[in-house]
């Protein structure tokens, strides 16, 4: 009976390695992956314990139909409250979001370009001034 009480957090401990090492990185919450680790290792039961319940974001699967990537098919169980990477992850997968990058990125290109513009002809018209200044 002692032997099954300490060989149960070890197990517990391993499986949340496990689970933590192989896990996607935008399906972490609240702390990078090697924070879970690092709590993980250093307080074994509660650490393990603490992963499964708010660590890790499980998703649902949801029926979609045959066809194309099964993972296409994993949705979200809650609404995720993820700062930093995981969020930006997730923002960055969805393809709604995608449109809105390429958007904002022809957005800033055309800003550049007439940055550059105006810059030349900042540049012409300096030369201008000079050339009328060395005339007179």
């Amino acid at each position: 009976m002692y032997f099954l009480l300490s060989i149960l957090p070890l197990l517990l401990m391993i499986g949340a390695l496990v689970d933590l090492i192989t896990i996607d990185p935008s399906r972490v919450k609240h702390l990078p992956k090697f924070g879970w680790i690092i709590i993980a290792i250093l307080l074994p039961l509660i650490g393990s314990i603490l992963w499964f319940v708010i660590g890790r974001e499980y998703v649902q699967v949801v029926d979609r139909g045959g066809f194309g990537d099964p993972r296409r098919r994993e949705q979200s169980t809650a609404p995720t409250m993820d700062f930093g990477r995981a969020a930006r992850a997730d923002r960055m997968a969805d393809s709604g979001d995608t449109e809105a990058q390429l958007a904002a990125l022809n957005r800033e290109i055309a800003a550049h370009e007439r940055a550059e513009r105006i810059r030349h002809l900042e540049e012409e018209l300096e030369a201008k001034r000079r050339e009328k200044g060395s005339e007179s």
